[in-house]
C-alpha cells in the first residue's frame, strides 16, 4: 500500500479512537494486520429502535487504492436490514457504489449499478 494513504488511514484511525463519539455511541475498532489494510469493528444497537441491545461486529477491508476507492464494509453479525445483505452482510446502498455520470443533453443522470456485491 502506498505510504500516503497508510499515513492517512494510521491518522484518521487515530482520529476514531479519540473521538468523543466513538465512545458514546459505543463503537469499537481495532486492527486485523499490521498494514491498516483490514480491521474489524463493532457498533451497539442504537437506543430505541429494534436493534437497540445488539452488538454488531464489521469486517473493514481497506483497498490500496484508498482514498481513491473507498472501504468494503459488511457485517459478520447476522442482521435484519433493508440495506444489507441477508446472505453477505455486505452494505447495499446504491450510494456507496462507482456511479457512472451519463450525459444526456443538459442534464447529468446517475446510473446505478445493477445489485449489491461484494
Amino acid at each position: 500500500m502506498a505510504n500516503i494513504a497508510v499515513q492517512r488511514i494510521k491518522r484518521e484511525f487515530k482520529e476514531v479512537l479519540k473521538s468523543e463519539e466513538t465512545s458514546k455511541n459505543q463503537i469499537k475498532v481495532d486492527l486485523v494486520d499490521e498494514n491498516f489494510t483490514e480491521l474489524k469493528g463493532e457498533i451497539a444497537g442504537p437506543p430505541d429502535t429494534p436493534y437497540e441491545g445488539g452488538r454488531y461486529q464489521l469486517e473493514i477491508k481497506i483497498p490500496e487504492t484508498y482514498p481513491f476507492n473507498p472501504p468494503k464494509v459488511r457485517f459478520i453479525t447476522k442482521i435484519w436490514h433493508p440495506n444489507i445483505s441477508s446472505v453477505t452482510g455486505a452494505i447495499c446502498l446504491d450510494i456507496l457504489k462507482d456511479q457512472q455520470l451519463v450525459l444526456l443533453s443538459h442534464a447529468v443522470v446517475k446510473m446505478p449499478p445493477s445489485v449489491c456485491t461484494w
